[in-house]
C-alpha cells in the first residue's frame, strides 16, 4: 500500500429508464466519472440474476438454487460475474481499480445502489478472468443520505459503547408456529458443539452476553424475547446487536418498505402496527420508526423504546430488502435511524445448513449459515468491520474456487452487505 489516506471512490447509481451510475474518488483516487447503461441490458442481468437466487416460496425454487442454479457451479458462476461486470462496472471506473491494484493499493468503494439492482452483489463481480471486485477492493454501501443527516437521528459511536453488552437474539420461538413451519426454526437443533454454541459459549464466560446464560444452548429458541425484553436490553445499554431468525420483506412493488417485519417471540396481544399472524404479531419496522405512536395515549418514538447499538447484524431472509425502495424505510433504516453506524444484512433468501445439507448434498457436517454469522460477529468487533468481513469473503472465495463445493458456494457469503452511516 502506498503512504496516505486510503483512496475511496463513491458509487451512486440511478434508475431513469437506463441505469445512471456516477462515482467520485477521495484521496488522490482518481478522477469521476458517469456512465449510463442501457434498460435492456440492465433488465437481462437483473433477471438473469434474481434467476439464480433461492426464491422463498416457490416450489423448487430453493432446490434449484442449490443444484442447477449458476451460483451452484464454479464454473457458471464464474460466468455470470462477468457478465455482471461487463454490465454494471463501467469501463473507465474498471481501467482506474486496475490501475490501482497494479500499484498494491486496494481502494473503498461506497455503492449506493438503484433499488433496481439492490440485490446485485458488487463484491462477487469479475472485472476480469480470475478476478472479483472483492479481491482488489473493500467494498460497503453507502446509507440513504436522508436517513443519516436527519436531524433527529442520534448516532451511537463504538469507540464509546464497544465495551458493553452484545444483545443476542436466536432463532426465537415464534408463537403460534411450529420448529418446522414456515416462521419456524432457522438453525435447527442446537448441539454443544456447533460454532455458534461455542461462540455462545465464550460470550457467556465473559459475562458480555444478553440474555444471560448458563448453558449456551438455552440461549437458543427462547420464549421470552420479545420486544418489551429488547427494549428494555438495548436501553440498559449495548455494544451490538446479533439478530438471527425469520424476516419478512415487503415486496417491492407494494411501495411500503416501512412493512418489512422481524419475528420476536411477540404474541398476538402485543401492542404493534403489524397485523397479527395467528398467536404472533410481528415487529415492523414502522413499530421501530415511530413507537406508539397514534397507538398510546402517551406515545413514545421507536428510538426511545429501541435506542440501537453502534453495530448492527441481521441474519435473516432479504433482511436488507428495504434498499429495493425509492423510499427506504425498512429494517436497515430503521436500524440505522435508530442510532446504529452500520448495519449487515441480507440481500436475498438466505438457505439454511439444512438446505444446504439435504438439497444441495453438502456433508452433513457443513454449516455455511452459521459459519457467516460467526464471520459477521467477529467482524463487528473489529475497528473496521468493513474490511474485516471483506477478508472473511474474500477466505471464502478462495475456497469456493480451490473445492467448487455447494457448501462454499456464494450464495450465502456473498449475501451479505454492511450498510455504513459513516460519512
Amino acid at each position: 500500500m502506498v503512504s496516505g489516506a486510503q483512496p475511496t471512490a463513491y458509487v451512486r447509481m440511478a434508475d431513469a429508464g437506463d441505469l445512471y451510475v456516477s462515482w467520485r474518488w477521495e484521496n488522490d483516487g482518481g478522477p469521476p466519472g458517469i456512465s449510463a447503461i442501457p434498460e435492456e441490458r440492465v433488465t437481462a442481468a437483473v433477471r438473469r440474476f434474481a434467476t439464480a437466487l433461492p426464491a422463498a416460496g416457490a416450489v423448487g425454487g430453493l432446490e434449484s438454487a442449490l443444484t442447477t442454479g449458476e451460483l451452484a457451479s464454479l464454473e457458471s458462476e464464474e460466468k455470470l460475474a462477468q457478465y455482471l461486470s461487463a454490465t454494471f462496472l463501467p469501463y473507465q471506473l474498471a481501467v482506474r481499480l486496475y490501475e490501482l491494484h497494479t500499484q498494491g493499493v486496494r481502494p473503498r468503494i461506497r455503492i449506493q445502489p438503484s433499488p433496481r439492482v439492490a440485490q446485485i452483489p458488487w463484491e462477487l463481480i469479475a472485472p476480469d478472468t480470475g478476478v472479483r471486485l472483492v479481491d482488489i477492493a473493500e467494498v460497503s454501501l453507502l446509507a440513504p443520505p436522508g436517513i443519516v443527516h436527519a436531524p433527529a437521528r442520534i448516532g451511537r459511536s463504538w469507540t464509546d459503547t464497544r465495551d458493553l453488552p452484545v444483545v443476542a437474539v436466536l432463532d426465537p420461538r415464534v408463537p403460534g408456529f411450529r420448529a418446522d413451519s414456515a416462521l419456524g426454526s432457522v438453525l435447527g437443533r442446537m448441539e454443544a458443539n456447533a460454532p455458534l454454541a461455542m461462540l455462545v459459549a465464550e460470550y457467556a464466560a465473559r459475562d458480555r452476553l444478553v440474555p444471560g446464560v448458563s448453558d449456551p444452548l438455552t440461549a437458543f429458541r427462547r420464549t421470552d424475547i420479545d420486544r418489551a425484553w429488547l427494549g428494555e436490553v438495548l436501553r440498559a445499554g449495548a455494544a451490538r446487536l446479533l439478530y438471527i431468525g425469520h424476516v419478512t420483506a415487503a415486496a417491492p412493488e407494494s411501495g411500503q418498505s416501512e412493512s418489512a417485519t422481524m419475528h420476536l417471540a411477540c404474541t398476538a396481544e402485543t401492542l404493534g402496527f403489524a397485523p397479527a399472524q395467528r398467536d404472533h404479531r410481528p415487529l415492523s419496522a414502522r413499530d421501530l420508526l415511530l413507537g406508539t405512536y397514534t397507538l398510546a395515549e402517551d406515545p413514545r418514538t421507536g428510538p426511545q423504546i429501541w435506542p440501537i447499538p453502534s453495530r448492527v447484524a441481521l441474519i435473516a431472509c432479504e433482511s436488507g430488502g428495504d434498499l429495493r425502495f425509492g423510499e427506504a424505510l425498512g429494517l436497515v433504516a430503521a436500524m440505522l435511524t435508530g442510532g446504529a453506524e452500520l448495519v449487515t444484512a441480507g440481500r436475498w433468501a438466505l438457505p439454511t445448513d439444512l438446505a444446504f445439507q439435504r438439497l444441495g448434498g453438502a456433508p452433513p457436517t457443513s454449516r455455511p449459515l452459521q459459519e457467516a454469522v460467526c464471520a459477521i460477529d467477529a467482524a463487528h468487533e473489529q475497528p473496521d468491520p468493513v474490511a474485516a468481513l471483506n477478508d472473511w469473503q474474500r477466505a471464502r472465495l478462495t475456497t469456493w474456487r480451490e473445492t467448487g463445493s455447494i457448501e462454499h458456494s456464494p450464495l450465502v457469503w456473498a449475501a451479505f452487505a454492511t450498510v455504513d452511516a459513516q460519512v
